[in-house]
C-alpha cells in the first residue's frame, strides 16, 4: 500500500475516555480500525467492581477486536499484532510507554495525540498542569512517536485558549474533540505527502507529571489566584481539599478575590447562604461548592444546614 491508497490499516492505543472521540471519529472515517488496545480492566472502590475503561466501552459498541496486555512488551501480544499487517498505529492516552520492537510494527509507523502544545507539558496530566500554572491557552499536538515520552517529531498542532473560568473537565472535553479533528488532518495531509515532522526543542521541555492524591491538599498560604487554579485545574482528579475538623472537605467550586483581611491563611472571614470566604496568602477565596468525606457534593447553601461554620473558623 503507498501512502496515497484510500485507506489504511489502523491498531488504535488508547484508554480514557479522552481518547474516545478520536477512536470514534476514525471508526466512522475511510480508514478501517483493525484492532483496539486498551488497559486491562481494573476493580474499583471498596467492592472492587471491576470497570471497563471508557476505550473498551466503544471498542465492543463499535465491534473492534479488543486487546488488553498487561504490558505491551510481551512477545505473545507483539505477534497477534503483526498478524494485522497494520499500516499505522494511532496512541491517544493509553498509558504505557511503546517499546522499539512495537514501534517498528506498522508501515508507516505510529502517530500520538497528545493534549498540549509539544514540548510544554510532556507527561501524563498535560490539561490539569496547564491550569494550575494559569496559563492562557494550550492545544493539541500529533508527533510520531519514538521510544520517549512524548519527544518525538511534531507533525500538526492547534491552540487552544483557556477560559478564565475553565476547569480541567471542560477543557478536557474541548481538547478531546480537538485532537481527534487534529489526527484526522494529520493522515490526511500523511496521505497526500503534505506533512513535514519538525524535531522539538528539548532544551525547552516542560513536564507534566502524573497527579497524586496528596497534590490537591490546599496551601491557604498562597495567594487566591494560585487556590482558584487548584481548584479548577483538578477538578476531575484528585480534587482540591482542605481539612474542617479533622475531616476532608473536597472544594469543587469557588473564587478568588483581592479582599486583604488580617489573620491566619485558612480562617474563615465571612459565611452566607452562597458562599464561604476563606483567607489566603493574598486576597481570599470564595468556597461554593463541596463535598464532605462519607458525604455527597453540595452548594454551599444546602452544606451549611446541616453543617455550620462560625467566622473565625481555621481550615487546614
Amino acid at each position: 500500500m503507498s501512502l496515497s491508497e484510500p485507506f489504511w490499516r489502523i491498531v488504535f492505543f488508547g484508554t480514557p475516555s479522552f481518547a474516545v472521540p478520536t477512536l470514534e471519529r476514525l471508526y466512522q472515517g475511510p480508514d478501517q480500525v483493525m484492532a483496539v488496545v486498551t488497559q486491562p480492566d481494573r476493580g474499583k472502590g471498596r467492592g472492587q467492581k471491576v470497570l471497563y475503561s471508557p476505550v473498551k466501552e466503544a471498542a465492543r459498541r463499535n465491534r473492534i477486536p479488543l486487546f488488553q496486555p498487561e504490558k505491551v512488551r510481551e512477545e505473545a501480544f507483539q505477534e497477534e499484532i503483526k498478524k494485522i499487517s497494520s499500516d499505522l498505529f494511532v496512541v491517544v492516552a493509553f498509558g504505557q510507554l511503546l517499546p522499539k520492537s512495537l514501534l517498528g510494527i506498522p508501515k508507516f509507523g505510529a502517530i500520538n495525540v497528545h493534549a498540549s502544545l509539544l514540548p510544554s507539558y510532556r507527561g501524563a496530566a498535560p490539561v490539569q498542569w496547564a491550569i494550575l500554572n494559569d496559563e492562557k491557552a494550550t492545544g493539541v499536538t500529533t508527533i510520531m512517536m519514538d521510544e520517549g515520552m512524548d519527544t518525538g517529531d511534531i507533525l500538526l498542532q492547534r491552540e487552544v485558549t483557556i477560559g478564565e473560568r475553565e476547569n480541567a473537565e471542560t477543557l478536557h472535553g474541548r481538547l478531546s474533540f480537538a485532537g481527534a479533528e487534529l489526527l484526522s488532518e494529520t493522515i490526511e495531509r500523511m496521505k497526500s505527502g503534505r506533512l513535514h515532522p519538525v524535531k522539538q526543542n528539548h532544551s525547552v521541555a516542560t513536564s507534566a507529571p502524573v497527579l497524586r492524591k496528596e497534590d490537591g491538599r490546599i496551601d491557604w498560604k498562597k495567594d487566591a489566584r494560585a487556590v482558584d487554579c487548584l481548584v479548577r485545574g483538578l477538578f476531575l482528579w484528585p480534587g482540591a481539599c482542605t481539612y474542617w475538623e479533622e475531616k476532608l472537605l473536597k472544594v469543587f467550586g469557588g473564587e478568588g478575590t483581592e479582599r486583604e483581611s488580617g489573620g491566619i491563611p485558612g480562617t474563615v472571614l465571612w459565611v452566607c447562604p452562597e458562599f464561604i470566604e476563606v483567607k489566603s496568602g493574598k486576597g481570599s477565596f470564595l468556597i461554593r461548592e463541596v463535598q464532605l468525606e462519607g458525604k455527597r457534593r453540595m452548594k454551599v447553601k444546602e452544606f451549611l444546614l446541616g453543617h455550620p461554620i462560625p467566622v473565625g473558623t481555621i481550615l487546614k
